[in-house]
Parts: C-alpha cells; structure tokens; sequence
C-alpha cells in the first residue's frame, strides 16, 4: 500500500524555508547600521575639536604676536627718549638694529603702536626729517618759471626723496598751550622767590625761579639756546645762507669771537663750550649745517667735511657756507625765528621810545592813555612791516615747521 504525501504539484508550490545562516543575516545587517552612525558621530566630534584646538592656537599666536608689538614699541618709546635727551638724530637703522632685531619688516607696525604711546603719555611724536634736496627743490624762489621751460622742451624734472629716514621728537601741545605755560605769573613768582628764601639756596647752580609752569632751569640749555636762535635768525636774514667770515663777524659783535665759550647749566657735563666746539654740536645735532663753497658734492647734500687728520688744515684755506639744518625747518621753523626777530626789534623800539619819553617828563604825562593807546593799535602794524621785511631779506615764502 502505497504512503501517503504531497504530492509533486504540491512540493513545488510550497515556499522553500531560508536556513540557519541566511536567517541570521538581516539581524547583523540590522546591528551594524547604528554602529556606523556611531563612528559618524564620533569623527564629527573630533573635527570640531580639531577646530578648537587650532583657533585657540590662532588666537594664542596672535596674543603673542600683538604682545611682543607692544613690547617693541615700548623698546622704540624708551630709545626715542634717550635720544632726544641728548639732542641726538634718530636713525632708522639704529631703530632697526636696537629695537627689531634687524626685522625691519615690523618697522611700520612698530612705529604706528610708538607714536599712540608716544602722544598720550609724553605728548611727543616722531617726525622724520626731510631731505636736503627735497627741501632745496621746495625753496627755489623760480621753481614756476623752470617748471614751464622744462615743460616747453619736454625735460621732465628729477624729484628728490622727501623723507630722510631720520627723525626727532617733536611736541603735540597747542603752541598757545606752551605759550601760557612759559608765561611769568607774578604771583607764583613771588611765592617762589619767598620760598626760595626760606631754604637759603644762595647756590648759583640751584635753579632759578621764572614763576611759570615751565621750569627752564632744569630744562634745556638757556644760554645755548638763545645763541642758537640768533644764530638761525642772521642766517634766515642773509637770504638763508651766509658764509663763515660773515657768521663769525656778527658774533664777534656780540661777544662771542672764536676764544670765547658758551656758559651751560648743571645738566651739561661741561660747564662751558668754546665758540667752535658748540658749533659742531649744532651741525651733528642737525641745526645747521655747513657746506664747502665750489664743492660740487654740496648740490648731493654732502657736508663739507674732511678726515680728522687734515681737517685743520683745510680749513684754513677752505671756504665755508652756513645753511640752516633740517632738524631746525622741523622743530623750530622760519617762521617762528621771523617771529623772534620781529618781536625784538618792536620791543626794542618801544623800549627806546619810552626812555625818551621818561627824559620829557611833562610831555609824557600830557600825553596820557591816549599815546598808549596809539602804540598798542599800532603794535601789530609795526610786527607785520617788520616781519615782511624779514621775508624779503630771506628771499621769499617763509616756511613753518615741517
């Protein structure tokens, strides 16, 4: 008796059964899909670290780099000081080799950072000198006329270099400020005077008493100043240049011929310069300068000066040109000096006027506020002629600090 089951229609339509291996496969696949979200997650993570880590290092090294900016500039701050106190010429490549390290490349950033420092705690800036050329091309009096002729034959002109790569340190304050400062107060002087007194300094070093803000005792060289004034103002009046014979002729007229010295005060480690000792100092300190007559290396802006060993020698049959340096055209000007002259000899006028005035005692009184009034309305017409005719002697425009 034949078995029973499916028979072969039935066997081919039932569904085949997936085995052991192939059932567990969808449950793996399955598992590892959250796995890999995982690892997705966790590289993420890490890029945004890797971030962090390298802005917070960014930001370090700019910290650092701003930090050792300042600090350089400070180092240019405490230079620039040093020099000044002794009146010397700033060089760029003194800057370069003792405040960067010769990493002239942060020269401009540098001196950006000095200069902010400079003007809000000293009240001072650096200003770079100009140069000798450039200024000469700036005072030719027929600059216009040579312009169009070069123009007409189509010669087009050189310019020099404006700046010199040389600087000083100049004041920010308001003249009008400064002014006010060196203004004697009458009251403060007598209290200075009073207490002065009280504490017996007789000494002919201590410093004297102006009763003003300004202590010029204790500030600068008054002797020296004043002679270097004067000295600035016969040049200007000569028409800007003047040779050595007739410099040192107006200082023998006022005392001060070659055997001569000059007095200094405490702050000087000399207590007296001879004429000619001072006048060296002037030319390296960049107030004026001097110039050999015929020497074709005057027109490049070279000083006439010659090694130590035949200097002496030269001199004595050498001719010399006196000019104002360009420390002088951007610390003092022509304008100011026009000022002090005009200023002295007003005065000194006036002054004249009131001695004789003094000696005809009834007509001075007769003549009362009114002559008073009449010289103080033409006090300012007398400064203007005077200055005017200053500018003529000097040969055209004077020119302001530059």
């Amino acid at each position: 008796m034949a078995r029973a089951g499916p028979s072969r229609t039935q066997r081919s339509q039932r569904a085949p059964q997936p085995s052991q291996t192939q059932s567990q496969r969808p449950a793996r696949s399955s598992r590892r899909a959250p796995v890999e979200e995982e690892e997705d997650e966790n590289s993420g993570e890490d890029e945004d670290h890797d971030m962090d880590v390298n802005e917070s290092e960014t930001r370090l090294a700019e910290s650092d780099a701003d930090a050792d900016l300042d600090r350089k500039a400070s180092d240019l701050v405490r230079f620039a000081l040093f020099m000044e106190q002794r009146r010397t010429l700033i060089r760029r490549e003194d800057i370069n080799k003792k405040v960067l390290a010769s990493n002239s490349r942060l020269f401009n950033s540098v001196l950006e950072r000095a200069q902010k420092l400079l003007r809000k705690t000293f009240a001072m800036e650096l200003v770079e000198l100009q140069s000798r050329n450039y200024r000469e091309q700036d005072n030719v009096v027929a600059g216009d006329d040579l312009q169009e002729a070069r123009n007409a034959t189509g010669v087009k002109k050189k310019t020099a270099a404006a700046g010199s790569k040389t600087y000083i340190l100049r004041s920010v304050l308001d003249p009008i400020i400064i002014e006010e400062a060196a203004r004697t107060d009458e009251r403060l002087y007598e209290e200075q005077i009073a207490d002065s007194q009280e504490d017996g300094d007789d000494d002919d070093d201590m410093p004297r008493s102006y009763g003003c803000i300004i202590s010029w005792s204790t500030a600068d060289q008054l002797g020296a100043l004043g002679v270097l004034h004067v000295i600035l103002a016969i040049i200007l009046a000569s028409g800007r240049s003047m040779t050595d014979l007739e410099l040192r002729a107006h200082l023998k007229r006022l005392g001060l011929s070659s055997n001569e010295s000059i007095s200094m005060n405490t702050q000087s480690t000399h207590k007296s310069l001879p004429i000619d000792t001072y006048l060296g100092q002037l030319m390296k300190q960049g107030y004026i300068d001097r110039i050999k007559l015929g020497d074709p290396k005057a027109a490049g802006g070279k000083r006439g000066r010659a090694p130590a060993a035949t200097q002496a020698n030269q001199d004595e049959t050498q001719a010399f040109e006196w000019h104002w340096g360009h420390r002088s055209y951007s610390e003092i000007g022509e304008q100011a000096i026009a000022t002090f002259i005009a200023e002295f000899m007003v005065e000194r006028n006036r002054d004249e006027d009131v001695e004789d005035d003094d000696e005809d005692g009834k007509a001075a009184r007769s003549r009362g506020k009114g002559r008073a009034g009449a010289e103080d309305g033409g006090g300012d017409k007398k400064l203007k002629t005077v200055y005017g005719a200053i500018e003529r002697a000097a040969g055209g425009n004077l020119s302001d600090v530059k």
